[in-house]
């Protein structure tokens, strides 16, 4: 996220609103329930696009929201509090590095997706509402899962892999973009989505 090609990405604001994903037919997650419920919201498009994203899924499995919208405030919050553990852990880095670490798990607030309402973090459950084996929780970081939070990891055990498979074809069939250092972090018409597809604009800013 921290590629200036990113940043480069001019947005084009479609204006379409927040829709509260408790009011679909989709299974959201309370791990990270905020008071005003923003973890539960995301913009219409990409409410329809979930649904068809889960329709495209067998055997009873569903996908389960951990997160949607993320307030500008909070994704800084974030971003600053891991920048500055990286930079208490690692004295000789360089500022710029630093920075670029940091982009690996969370994105500069700056061009951030969730801040947008144009990403979600999410995993898959079983029909009787059990978390699949993913390979390492949602929102595991590099340092903690050994690298093993990459979506292709090749140490990530096979059971795992797959699971990840029927999560990404699902998700790439909707329209979805993955951000590959987070095998559970997908977004659709943000700046990432952009440059991955080879749009010329963003459909989403920040809110």
């Amino acid at each position: 996220m921290s590629d200036p090609r990113v940043a480069a990405i001019p947005v084009i604001e479609c204006g379409e609103p927040l829709f509260d994903l408790r009011k679909a037919a989709l299974l959201v997650d309370e791990r990270l329930a905020d008071p005003a419920g923003a973890y539960a919201r995301l913009r219409v498009g990409l409410a329809d696009r979930l649904l068809i994203a889960q329709g495209r899924l067998t055997g009873g499995l569903r996908l389960l929201i951990v997160e949607g919208y993320r307030p500008l405030a909070l994704q800084k919050h974030y971003f600053s509090r891991y920048a500055a553990q990286l930079r208490q852990d690692n004295p000789t880095w360089p500022e710029e590095y630093v920075h670029v670490q940091a982009s690996r798990s969370l994105s500069p607030p700056e061009v951030a997706p969730h801040v947008c309402g144009a990403a979600v973090d999410l995993t898959l459950v079983t029909a009787e509402g059990e978390e699949l084996d993913m390979g390492t929780p949602v929102n595991a970081g590099p340092e903690e899962s050994g690298d093993t939070c990459y979506t292709h990891h090749p140490d990530v055990p096979p059971q795992a892999q797959a699971h990840r498979k029927v999560l990404s074809e699902a998700m790439l069939g909707a329209g979805f973009v993955n951000y590959p250092t987070e095998w559970w972090h997908w977004s659709y018409g943000d700046r990432y989505w952009a440059l991955m597809t080879g749009a010329a604009t963003a459909r989403y800013g920040p809110l």
